[in-house]
């Protein structure tokens, strides 16, 4: 099975989507399940993960009824105050619905450092396991030092690092990312997502070279048990289309044994996400 396990829709509003800047026109449309699926029918994918890109339980319910619509969303990555004191009750509520596999928080974003340290938040990840929900981790290079201590503290949550957790491809500094993400890797409930690799780069001129050696030693790493391919689509958009973003994948991992290349394409987030339990 072939499964993008990181895409986002969308109904744009300017204020909602205020992190869509001007520099980024392409993204300033509605990005709905009808977009989408004709381009995983032309690349063979059977279906895909859809993740939360507003913080609000609204957003949640919105991708739980666009996947109950559209039977190719085979999951959903929401999003809940995990910083809540009734966080206990809320997913508990949440956990009715078989397409939420799981939430995210768009930690990135945070103005403290260590948010992803909080007592708070820490306490609403520590019952996430309670639920068999999954957590995805939204960081840039700065952030691993305490994603490390992160992830030591829940040996038994299951957590993917969204987009390689964000390479300086413009600048090619990768020494503290490297550090902390072999470190990181040493876990063996943490997944990478092989994603967004050329919006960290130069949008109009990366190329395919930018991204090998980023992607030898996350393989190194993690091993080819514990990637997943994820297109960012349509976030994607502002540097490749579809396919490029597919090729850059494809060509690097070409000379894999077609097992190694299947996992990475699909079976891994069908394991990760528990998809299989849907079918």
């Amino acid at each position: 099975m072939r499964i993008d396990s990181h895409q986002h829709f969308w109904n744009y509003e300017p204020v909602k989507d205020a992190w869509i800047s001007d520099a980024m026109p392409v993204l300033k449309k509605d990005y709905l399940p009808q977009d989408l699926k004709p381009l995983l029918e032309a690349h063979n994918f059977d279906g895909c993960i859809a993740v939360q890109a507003d913080q609000s339980e609204t957003e949640t319910h919105f991708l739980l009824e666009l996947a109950k619509q559209h039977p190719f969303i085979k999951g959903v990555v929401g999003w809940v105050d995990l910083c809540s004191p009734n966080i206990s009750e809320r997913l508990e509520y949440f956990s009715q619905f078989a397409l939420l596999r799981g939430f995210r928080h768009i930690i990135q974003a945070e103005k403290q450092a260590d948010y992803i340290l909080r007592d708070d938040f820490c306490m609403g990840i520590s019952l996430l396991e309670r639920y068999n929900f999954t957590y995805d981790i939204l960081v840039v290079p700065s952030q691993l030092s305490h994603v490390l201590k992160f992830v030591k503290r829940f040996p038994n949550q299951a957590f993917v690092i969204d987009h390689l957790a964000k390479p300086d491809f413009k600048n090619r500094k990768f020494e503290d990312w490297k550090t902390y993400m072999q470190q990181i890797a040493g876990f063996e409930n943490v997944y990478c997502k092989v994603s967004g690799l050329a919006t960290e780069a130069d949008w109009k001129n990366w190329k395919q070279d930018d991204f090998t050696d980023v992607l030898n030693i996350t393989t190194d790493v993690f091993g080819t048990d514990r990637l997943m391919f994820g297109s960012d689509w349509p976030v994607c958009l502002l540097a490749a289309d579809y396919g490029q973003t597919l090729s850059i994948i494809q060509r690097h991992f070409s000379s894999f044994s077609q097992e190694e290349q299947s996992k990475i394409w699909g079976l891994n987030a069908v394991g990760f996400y528990g998809l299989g339990d849907l079918s």
